[in-house]
């Protein structure tokens, strides 16, 4: 899902492995814009690590066992987090920086995410047919029998909710407001999805295929898009609705324009790219290059990599606060679970 001041891809480990913490997801870091504060998990000691980008401050926040995501209500910007081990989410106090409730879910709760607009709260399950649905008012939770899913994309404007299976590669469309479903097609190892909510696409990346497959509300425009070996990760500019998909196994990025559905460009990246953040503001896309140890930075006008930069070791999720120079980098191996990418030195060209 792009949200307002952060852009993030939904994608999971493809084939780097898992950190020596367990599950990873790539909404592990997220960025609030109400308050401008990062939020980054450290699944070891089951606590959410609170940056205050205006202070530089650090506070640490228990959670559940073993949390795994994050997603935040950029209306109200409470935080939520899925606690993969306990089977519950934490909500978290923006301004406190506190747990305000512990919402009870299904087992292995996987995936996260918000509709700001509605205020409820979505929630995949590893080990259960449902999934969780949380109102944002009351903290209370709902299950509805979807089928496994393991992803969730959501385009709020339209109240819809995209469940992905991994491994059916069916897509669930949920009507937030009535809760009907209907299923699409996603495609066998469909792994990452991302949504233009101004043109109501899905882009769906499959890894089996190496390509992309874009969904409209008709299943009669769908069409799938080739792009590179093994592509996991998707991210939408929505002012300018190109999309890039991250090719794990070929290490480049593969620039589609969402108006046409043709791909335009092949920007090489650092090795086995995963993660993807979008700057709507400086129109620049981020590629965190897992088994690189980088983040490569792409210019969105000329589609061509600026610079490619230290991130840590094992990148695997980013966001970034739009407008800023500023990137935020999720590690999945080191004793830092987070650290600050400073781009300021190659944003010279988009102040």
């Amino acid at each position: 899902m792009i949200c307002t001041g952060l852009a993030v891809s939904a994608a999971a480990q493809p084939a780097a492995g898992k950190p020596e913490g367990g599950v990873i997801n790539t909404s592990a870091i997220v960025l609030n814009p109400v308050v401008k504060k990062v939020y980054a998990i450290d699944q070891r000691r089951s606590e959410v690590v609170v940056l205050d980008t205006k202070t530089g401050t650090e506070r640490r926040v228990g959670v559940g066992a073993a949390p795994v995501s994050m997603a935040v209500n950029e209306r109200s910007g409470r935080v939520y987090v899925a606690n993969s081990s306990a089977g519950t989410v934490s909500v978290i106090d923006p301004l406190l920086d506190t747990v305000v409730a512990t919402v009870r879910v299904e087992r292995r709760p996987y995936s996260i995410a918000v509709n700001s607009a509605t205020g409820q709260v979505y929630v995949t399950n590893t080990f259960s047919d449902k999934t969780s649905i949380i109102d944002g008012v009351t903290n209370t939770s709902s299950p509805l029998r979807t089928g496994a899913v393991d992803l969730i994309a959501i385009d709020s404007a339209a109240n819809t909710i995209y469940l992905l299976s991994y491994e059916s590669g069916t897509v669930t469309v949920l009507d937030g407001a009535r809760l009907t479903m209907n299923r699409r097609e996603g495609g066998k190892h469909a792994w990452g999805m991302a949504v233009d909510e101004a043109l109501h696409t899905l882009y769906v990346a499959r890894l089996g295929t190496g390509d992309v497959k874009a969904l409209g509300q008709d299943a009669a425009e769908d069409t799938v898009i080739a792009a590179g070996k093994t592509t996991s990760s998707i991210a939408v500019n929505s002012k300018t609705h190109m999309v890039y998909a991250n090719n794990y196994a070929s290490g480049d990025v593969t620039v589609i324009d969402g108006r046409t559905r043709r791909a335009v460009a092949t920007v090489r990246a650092g090795e086995h790219p995963q993660a993807l953040a979008v700057d709507e503001i400086r129109n620049l896309i981020f590629s965190g290059n897992t088994l690189g140890d980088s983040v490569t930075v792409i210019d969105g006008v000329t589609n061509q990599a600026l610079a490619t930069l230290p991130a840590g070791r094992r990148p695997y999720a980013l966001a970034v606060e739009v407008g800023s120079s500023k990137l935020y980098v999720a590690n999945a191996v080191g004793e830092k679970v987070f650290r600050v990418v400073d781009t300021s030195g190659i944003l010279g060209a988009h102040q």
